[in-house]
């Protein structure tokens, strides 16, 4: 008995005390079909292994203590099961398909909050979906533990997911009928800037002159100066809450810091240091990206194709893995200035700059006064018609909108082919076509489709020389295909 007792405890203690990543976790999805990543932390020199599914790893930690293995590709399986690694047992694991969303306000923007929520409550019931939050900060430096867990969709839970990010992947579940996991990491108002490494950042040429505006905005930021006037808006603000609660009315809400708002936005590389390096290499499918309202303002649009192409590519590097990659177009939304519409343009043109990429075009499901429009059930939609056809080569009417493949002038007229133009028709009056000649000046066109052509022109341009279609922050989508996907906005 005794013998027994001291094997069973040597069993035991031969097990590595090891630190995992927060994502690894109960209730967490492995990625099916390639080869997936376990890291950690451990005593320095000691053993690890990993188990799951009747397959064993085991590797060896190195002086400072981390240790990594890579488990054979997985098969989908909805039945839970347990996955071993050192002293750590957890539980209730799933095998699927694994995306990450990120971005900004439209990404975080929780299900609860879009539209038709009692419907979309009532309908999740979905234990096969599950939802990871990363929860950590900006950093200064690259981090390698972040922060949250699982959750389960239900009814109870699905308020809190991403709501773009949950559309999509239940329309991909809905397809594949197979365990599908969402990694959330997203921060609302902050610049694609943030989400990119730092390093690679600085060492592009294309973004130097970039760099060089930033440099300016930050010198032109007072912080005492902001400081002071902030302290006397929350002074104002604590006189009408007062004044408020003793008529009985609503308390007005309390001033945002901007110093605060600042910090949370991490500057260049902030948000990648604290929240995608944290998440390198967990085995995904792919990414998904809704995000660009932040860079329309001042000197930034122009650089941003170059931007979202060195995001993309500064993320398949460090995951090692040339994973699918998507985003949402910016939709219609009022807002003075061309910013709006060259971030919607830099975004087109990525795709050619972008191996392996998508984009849901989204100029009908905007909201004028509101920048976080309520429809992300259409937004997901979008992005999974793209994700089931192109990525897991479903039959689905089409993975796009409309998107420009040449303009030729013939006989005064611009003639405008397009790829994913089957079916192509216009919504009411085909609106939102311009032409100018020699003098640069833009005269409202008319457009009629012929076949998977529109023909535009204008009597007052004999002589067309460029032409572009809803080229405003706010425009009317006429455009669309077959599928019911707008047109992307062009300029040629």
């Amino acid at each position: 008995m005794k013998i027994l007792t001291s094997l069973l405890l040597f069993s035991l203690s031969a097990k590595a005390a090891v630190t995992l990543p927060a994502i690894f976790s109960d209730h967490m999805v492995l990625q099916s079909g390639k080869p997936v990543p376990v890291w950690g932390t451990a005593d320095a020199n000691s053993e690890v292994s990993v188990a799951i599914s009747g397959q064993k790893k085991t590797a060896k930690a190195d002086a400072s203590g981390q240790w990594s293995v890579k488990l054979d590709a997985l098969t989908a399986s909805a039945e839970p099961q347990t996955l071993t690694i050192g002293d750590k047992t957890i539980n209730d694991v799933l095998v699927g398909e694994v995306w990450l969303g990120s971005g900004q306000s439209n990404m975080a923007m929780t299900v609860q909050s879009a539209k038709d929520y009692a419907a979309s409550q009532a309908a999740a019931n979905v234990p096969l979906i599950r939802m990871f939050t990363e929860g950590s900060a900006a950093a200064a430096a690259a981090q390698s533990q972040g922060k949250g867990t699982w959750v389960v969709c239900s009814p109870e839970t699905v308020g809190r997911f991403s709501a773009t990010a949950y559309f999509f992947v239940r329309n991909v579940y809905d397809v594949l009928k197979q365990p599908v996991g969402l990694i959330n990491s997203s921060v609302g108002g902050t610049p694609i800037e943030s989400w990119i490494s730092p390093e690679a950042q600085r060492a592009s040429a294309e973004l130097k002159p970039f760099f060089e505006a930033l440099k300016q905005e930050d010198a032109a930021f007072d912080e005492a100066k902001v400081k002071a006037v902030y302290e006397r808006q929350v002074a104002k603000w604590a006189e009408e809450v007062k004044q408020a609660k003793a008529e009985g009315k609503p308390a007005p809400r309390k001033p945002r810091d901007p110093i605060e708002t600042r910090k949370r936005k991490g500057n260049v590389g902030g948000l990648f240091n604290g929240k995608i390096s944290p998440l390198i290499p967990y085995a995904i499918r792919g990414a998904i990206w809704y995000q660009g309202e932040a860079n329309t303002n001042g000197p930034k649009p122009p650089f941003y194709q170059a931007q979202l192409t060195l995001l993309a590519k500064d993320w398949r590097t460090r995951w090692n893995d040339e994973f699918p990659f998507a985003w949402v177009q910016l939709p219609n939304f009022t807002r003075a200035g061309e910013g709006w519409p060259i971030v919607r343009e830099q975004m087109l043109n990525a795709l050619s700059t972008i191996p392996n990429s998508g984009m849901a075009i989204t100029l009908d499901i905007g909201e004028a006064k509101n920048i976080h429009p309520a429809n992300k059930q259409e937004a997901g939609r979008r992005l999974a018609q793209w994700a089931l056809g192109a990525v897991y080569h479903k039959d689905v009417a089409d993975t796009s909108g409309p998107l420009i493949d040449q303009a030729t002038v013939k006989g005064g007229a611009f003639v405008i082919t397009f790829t994913h133009a089957k079916g192509l028709n216009a919504k009411g009056e085909l609106t939102e076509f311009e032409i100018a000649g020699a003098d640069g000046q833009w005269q409202a066109a008319d457009a009629k489709i012929e076949g998977e052509t529109v023909v535009v022109s204008c009597k007052a341009v004999a002589e067309p020389k460029q032409v572009r279609y809803a080229w405003r922050d706010n425009p009317v989508a006429t455009l669309f295909n077959g599928a019911g996907i707008p047109a992307s906005p062009f300029r040629k």
